[in-house]
């Protein structure tokens, strides 16, 4: 570490955000993540083996991501080199192994590269840190705020422990607060602050499980009120501004919130399915987005059981472009609470899949002769068309085989309520008297 580094880490304290200076130093100052760090538990018995093994953090924004990172290193011995990939490319990384296989050879010192955002890094990114993983060059701690599965290579999750990290609990912000208010050194405590408990819990209820953001507030609640002041009600909803909702775009928030509002209006439930659309739209989430998973829903979840809903879907989005946002909100939200009270089916979708099943299942199946194309002569001396009855000489309907001599008898759409079971007992009706 060169002369400059060691002096701008001697005065970390005096310019670093009271989140950085507050970051837990050892596995027992770390708060929360109980399923991974408690006694016995897997990530708590790695970090003390004083092994260096290349692991991937996955969870929401503030659950101690970048901490972990830093005690893995700490408990080992290991040089810590801190990369985001937001801000770094392969030329970086790169770099980044030639000094650690350079630390291992001269020093004997492992070296965990913490990147975080792993997610950023495209395939070809992140294949640049195969060779050094595989080769134990380095310890790669990767973070990321997206389902790994989908985000990282599989041959880099292969060669890493995957850990996944949880919101932490109003109980646990709360004790991260108080902490930093009873430190000296690194925290408050020499400023002497009263604070109002109503005040801490409302910090801690209102950062959704974010520690950084929790100890962002509390310091700005400390500015306001200065050295000697008091904290109460008013100065942390004047530190906070207006709720600080978690949601990540791009990230487990994003697909959790969406979970929810699909699952409120399948669960014919208006009341929720408006709740969640609301705390989407004051995320700043894209409303086509929003739209377009109704006209989804539509389909997937009503269905035939009431066709209107579909209209419904396609007009609410088509009014989002002819209207534009905000106002289209409230077409958003006609939408959303007719999806809910509709009735619900999945026939449609469950005959779909089940019929590509069956496809992939029994290959490309001849089409029977009488169903075949017979516009031309060629056609018809093959016997295409032969037999054939046209629907429209027996009164509309008329009983013949439709599939496939292997899919023969096969069922795949079956009306569950609502207008499809209405025009389904229609049709049978028909074909019985007929």
């Amino acid at each position: 570490m060169s002369l400059f580094e060691n002096a701008l880490e001697d005065r970390f304290d005096e310019y670093a955000p009271l989140a950085a200076r507050m970051r837990p130093r050892s596995i027992d100052e770390v708060v929360g993540q109980r399923h991974l760090l408690g006694e016995g538990k897997a990530l708590r018995a790695l970090i003390s083996s004083g092994d260096v093994s290349s692991v991937v953090l996955w969870g929401p924004a503030g659950t101690g991501k970048t901490t972990l990172a830093n005690v893995i290193a700490r408990a080992t011995e290991a040089h810590f080199e801190p990369m985001s990939a937001v801000t770094s490319g392969v030329a970086d990384v790169r770099k980044a192994i030639e000094a650690a296989k350079d630390r291992l050879a001269q020093q004997g010192r492992r070296t965990v590269l913490f990147l975080d955002e792993i997610h950023r890094f495209n395939k070809s990114q992140q294949d640049a840190l195969l060779p050094a993983v595989e080769n134990g060059w380095i310890a790669l701690v990767g973070a990321t705020t997206e389902n790994p599965s989908f985000e990282v290579n599989t041959p880099l999750m292969s060669r890493s422990l995957l850990f996944r990290l949880e919101a932490l609990d109003e109980e646990d912000v709360a004790t991260l607060l108080q902490r930093a208010l009873g430190i000296a050194s690194r925290g408050l405590g020499h400023l002497d602050l009263e604070v109002e408990d109503s005040a801490l819990a409302h910090i801690a209820k209102m950062t959704g499980g974010d520690a950084r953001a929790a100890l962002n507030a509390l310091e700005a609640a400390a500015m306001i009120v200065g050295e000697g002041g008091k904290i109460g009600l008013d100065v942390a909803e004047e530190a906070l501004q207006r709720r600080s909702i978690p949601y990540d775009k791009g990230g487990d928030w994003h697909y959790d919130v969406i979970s929810a509002f699909i699952k409120s209006m399948r669960g014919s439930d208006p009341d929720a399915a408006i709740y969640w659309m609301a705390r989407m739209l004051d995320s700043g989430e894209d409303p086509r987005f929003i739209s377009r998973r109704m006209v989804i829903f539509a389909s997937e979840d009503v269905g035939n059981a009431d066709p209107t809903a579909l209209q419904v879907a396609v007009a609410a989005h088509q009014a989002l472009e002819f209207v534009g946002f905000p106002e289209a909100k409230l077409n958003l939200a006609q939408s959303a609470t007719y999806l809910a009270l509709a009735p619900k089916s999945n026939a449609s979708a469950l005959a779909i899949w089940r019929a590509e099943d069956d496809v992939v299942q029994d290959g490309p199946q001849m089409v029977p002769a009488h169903l075949r194309d017979s516009h031309s002569g060629a056609a018809r001396s093959t016997g295409a068309g032969k037999g054939y009855s046209y629907p429209h000489d027996h009164g509309g309907y008329v009983a013949q085989q439709y599939l496939p001599d292997v899919a023969a008898g096969r069922s795949y759409y079956t009306p569950i309520r609502g207008r499809e079971a209405e025009l389904y007992a229609q049709i049978k009706r028909e074909l019985e008297h007929g």
